[in-house]
């Protein structure tokens, strides 16, 4: 990261393991990056991959950690793994959930709602909601995002329950 990096804040997640405990333990072993590297021997860790779709009124998304610019992912399970529930709803702003490029392609990739999107319902699995600084989700979604400007998760980590992503914007 460069020296002209500002931190925009941190962002307090809830994670539903009770409800979708195979994509809870997915992204909480990326946070961590406690299962070491995936296939291509980059690391399986959200830590320095970029937010590299932000679109306000929509989602923030983030988590490609083997192409870190939106092409790629792979989770713990291996390149993909299968939607587990349809249960949460896409109903509020702040529901964490996974991106997918179809049916049954969950990988590392993951996004929070900016607004209600009822439209990814039983498309995307939902697994959690922010619990605490919403607004920096609300301005990261307001940053235009290129390569030039990436909006980088500086620290991920997991305490017992919460899952604490720190982000900074490169200028």
């Amino acid at each position: 990261m460069s020296s002209h990096v500002k931190l925009v804040g941190r962002v307090v997640l809830e994670l539903f393991k009770d409800v979708a405990p195979k994509t809870v333990e997915n992204f909480r072993c990326l946070c961590t990056g406690e299962r070491g590297v995936c296939a291509s021997g980059k690391p399986l860790h959200y830590k320095h991959t970029i937010f590299h779709k932000a679109v306000s009124q929509f989602i923030i998304q983030g988590g490609d950690v083997t192409n870190f610019d939106g092409s790629g992912g792979e989770s713990i399970y291996g390149e993909k793994f299968d939607d587990e529930t349809f249960i949460i709803k896409h109903d509020k702003p702040g529901v964490l959930s996974m991106a997918n490029g179809g049916p049954n392609t969950n990988s590392s990739q993951f996004f929070i709602t900016t607004v209600p999107c009822p439209h990814l319902d039983n498309i995307n699995v939902a697994f959690g909601e922010v619990r605490a600084g919403f607004q920096v989700v609300t301005e990261v979604s307001g940053v235009q995002t290129e390569k030039d400007r990436p909006i980088v998760v500086r620290e991920s980590f997991y305490n017992s329950r919460p899952v604490r992503p720190s982000l900074s914007v490169e200028p």
